[in-house]
């Protein structure tokens, strides 16, 4: 676990870093200077481009990750990438054509309920086609066990980016109406950056032979494109949904609500990065013992790291929207709780993720995606009217529980392999009990300082219950190699 130690750690740094930026970005610069309306416009751009983005893609970046470590020679490794980069063509090509001919007929149909839509339709496919080329070349910078660089661009970059065009708005250089095509524009140099530094990594020689497996390639891209796309429903479904019930102005009140929720991901989000090839290369050399201490690892030092996160989060979130000084926004206070839940559901499984999506039976991941992306949009439709913004917080938690637990039963039937332990119920418990306890204690100082006070009396007293509790062999090494 040392590499993953080492590279998760940078990552969480960066993503850290990124969630900062993001913070200033979702809690000032965005209803201070798009307002509610234009902020609501990016949000259900940047979410419909992302339930594009595994159709453009088609699955590409996965199947590098499962493939890579399969080929044993540079001769193979080459075939096979100067290939995989081609396939998402297949896909943009015709769709880009699509587009053409029938956008009117889509800007008329994403507007019914928000007019202000119908001008921005081509940033949708124009964001989706950057963002999957952008996730295929770090895939090819990941296979080479190089994440960090990626990782920043993926996270630190866009909002960066948002910043710049946000304080541009603020000093009129430019306008609200422009803000959406400069964005744009900034995830083509980014798909630029990328594309350089993967090949400054390993660069194939190109040539028009394909791999001997290139049909079971192919079949694995369009399953991955097809799980990935009902994957993505469950992401931005509800981002979509929103506007076409509620006014719009709720979606960006819901969008700052999550974005403050997924502060709990972040370990998961910077682990994932280097360990997933890791998981690809231990299938792909059928040793089951390797993965099954990384399965058990993951979930257990996840569940710790994102509790940890989930704390901070929830037992300061009064002090955290008293800082945005906006009643609107505080009044999703109850999707930060829901959603945080459901993200730390997700990340105790581990990399169950990377086993479902690199083993032999892959083509579960279909049904589970398709079922997951029907269920949460039937709930959505049903919950939103009866409790707005809450309702598709309630429906994302109730698919996630429930399909978690079914994806550890179909890992364990088919590999007899599973990622809790009797540690697992300790940690949830002390979850539970560090938030009963501290959700009652209130100081009456300024949000700021409330913050950095109740943070460090919960971080000093959960950390060393894990310590002592000995929940984790990695972290009491690591918390004894920071004492030393």
């Amino acid at each position: 676990m040392g590499i993953v130690i080492k590279q998760t750690s940078r990552n969480i740094f960066t993503i850290s870093i990124a969630l900062l930026i993001g913070a200033v970005n979702t809690l000032y610069f965005y209803p201070e200077f798009l307002k509610d309306k234009y902020y609501g416009l990016v949000v259900f751009l940047l979410a419909t481009s992302n339930l594009l983005q595994p159709l453009m893609s088609l699955g590409a970046q996965h199947t590098i990750i499962k493939f890579y470590s399969s080929f044993k020679d540079k001769k193979s490794k080459d075939s096979f990438l100067s290939s995989i980069i081609f396939i998402p063509l297949i896909v943009i090509i015709p769709v880009t054509f699509l587009v053409i001919q029938v956008h009117d007929i889509i800007g008329n149909f994403l507007s019914m309920q928000n007019p202000i839509i119908e001008s921005y339709v081509w940033v949708i496919f124009l964001v989706a086609f950057a963002t999957s080329y952008f996730e295929v070349f770090y895939a090819w910078s990941r296979v080479q066990l190089k994440s960090v660089f990626g990782n920043a661009l993926k996270e630190i970059y866009p909002r960066v980016s948002v910043l710049i065009l946000l304080i541009l708005v603020s000093i009129n250089l430019i306008n609200k109406e422009d803000f959406v095509w400069w964005l744009t524009g900034l995830y083509y140099l980014r798909l630029l950056i990328m594309i350089v530094y993967s090949f400054s990594l390993y660069i194939p020689k190109f040539s028009l032979t394909i791999p001997e497996n290139f049909k079971e390639i192919i079949s694995y891209s369009i399953y991955i494109l097809l799980a990935g796309s009902a994957a993505s429903l469950l992401i931005d479904i509800d981002k979509y949904m929103i506007p076409q019930k509620e006014a719009i102005s709720q979606t960006a009140y819901y969008a700052v609500a999550v974005f403050i929720a997924t502060v709990v991901e972040i370990p998961g989000r910077a682990m994932f990065q280097i360990l997933n090839p890791m998981v690809a290369k231990a299938i792909n050399n059928n040793d089951f013992k390797d993965l099954d201490s990384l399965y058990k690892k993951s979930s257990t030092n996840l569940l710790i790291i994102c509790g940890f996160f989930f704390l901070l989060i929830n037992l300061n979130i009064v002090s955290f929207y008293d800082l945005m000084n906006n009643q609107y926004y505080s009044d999703a206070i109850w999707v930060v709780l829901i959603i945080s839940c459901a993200k730390l559901v997700q990340m105790s499984f581990g990399c169950g993720p990377a086993i479902l999506a690199t083993s032999s039976f892959y083509k579960i991941t279909l049904p589970f995606s398709i079922f997951m992306a029907v269920s949460v949009y039937l709930l959505n439709d049903y919950l939103i009217d009866i409790y707005g913004i809450n309702g598709a917080a309630i429906s994302t938690l109730i698919v996630l529980f429930v399909f978690t637990i079914l994806k550890v039963i179909y890992i364990n039937h088919k590999l007899k392999i599973h990622p809790y332990n009797y540690n697992t119920i300790k940690i949830i418990a002390l979850i539970l009990l560090i938030y009963l306890i501290f959700n009652y204690i209130t100081f009456k100082f300024s949000p700021i300082l409330d913050i950095a006070l109740k943070s460090v009396i919960i971080s000093i007293s959960y950390i060393g219950l894990v310590y002592f509790l000995r929940l984790s062999e990695t972290i009491n090494r690591t918390i004894n190699s920071i004492i030393k």
